[in-house]
């Protein structure tokens, strides 16, 4: 069992995250600015803090979940935040998909007030920190990665330094535009089986082990073909990673022109006022013509 552990930010995916944290033993404190979020934690056995910077103040690592890089930096460096709390040498494990360059400049930023970084994006949602099979891509120091792990052992079945800051939310935009694409490609072929009469709930039955087999496949050919709209993700959320990678793929200068029309049925999605439903609705972009194209 670790130390105790403070966690900013108990939204859906914090919130699973805080809620393994507690399952597995570990003395967990947390800050949300909505009470609610923290009241469901509590309730499992964590404490709440007033601030970030109190909660930061009780802990000898802070866990970051958060949904973009200014809360990030509001959450670390604005006021009542986590720099203002921590003891130096703290480290912070920011587990919010943000951007590389956004990344680099918090590490920086957090070393110059004595504060240790590690940049530690997921994948596997809420389903996956439930369980502690989180899939993480990590970077920061060598020493800090190996102590953000110990920190997330119980939430992790698979963690992997990727190089220095900034290098594990590199990692996550690749695993969003496959992901991105996994997800666009296993709807429009959930289409397709329902439009020629095969049973698509068959497919992942009958593919499982060939070279067409993935996790997506087999969780979300299903949840299309019923069009089980279960959240555990959001298309806005895509949105925002596909758009990410969009900007590293200019900052590189990489064609990524399949990456670029995903976002692009993404952003549609968002408008049609779909954002915040899980990725299976990514079927209702394949109502045939004759149906209304977006509920």
């Amino acid at each position: 069992m670790t130390g105790t552990v403070a966690l900013i930010g108990a939204g859906a995916m914090g919130g699973a995250i805080g809620a393994r944290l507690v399952q597995t033993g570990t003395p967990l404190v947390v800050f949300d600015l909505d009470p609610e979020k923290v009241a469901a934690l509590v309730a499992l056995g964590a404490k709440a803090a007033p601030s970030a910077a109190a909660a930061a103040g009780a802990a000898q690592a802070v866990i970051l979940s958060l949904n973009a890089a200014r809360i990030v930096r509001a959450a670390v460096f604005g006021a009542e935040g986590v720099a203002e709390g921590a003891a130096p040498g703290t480290l912070i494990i920011d587990m919010s998909s943000i951007d590389p360059e956004s990344t680099k400049a918090l590490a920086a930023d957090a070393a110059s007030h004595g504060l240790r970084w590690v940049d530690s994006p997921l994948s596997g949602g809420i389903p996956k920190a439930a369980t502690g099979e989180l899939t993480l891509m990590q970077g920061g120091a060598e020493a800090d990665v190996a102590e953000a792990q110990a920190v997330l052992a119980g939430v992790a079945a698979n963690q992997t330094r990727m190089g220095g800051p900034g290098a594990g939310q590199t990692t996550k935009l690749i695993n969003q535009v496959l992901c991105g694409l996994g997800f666009l490609a296993v709807a429009e072929a959930t289409a397709l089986a329902q439009a020629a009469g095969v049973d698509a709930d068959m497919i992942p039955r009958a593919l499982r082990g060939g070279r067409a087999d993935s996790a997506i496949l087999q969780e979300y050919m299903p949840r299309f073909a019923h069009r089980d709209y279960r959240r555990t993700g959001r298309i806005d959320n895509m949105v925002k990673d596909l758009d990410g990678a969009a900007d590293l793929a200019r900052l590189t200068g990489t064609s990524m022109p399949l990456t670029m029309l995903c976002a692009e049925i993404h952003r549609m999605l968002t408008a049609a006022g779909l954002g915040g439903e899980d990725q299976a609705a990514l079927m209702e972009f394949f109502k045939g013509p004759e149906k209304e194209q977006f509920r």
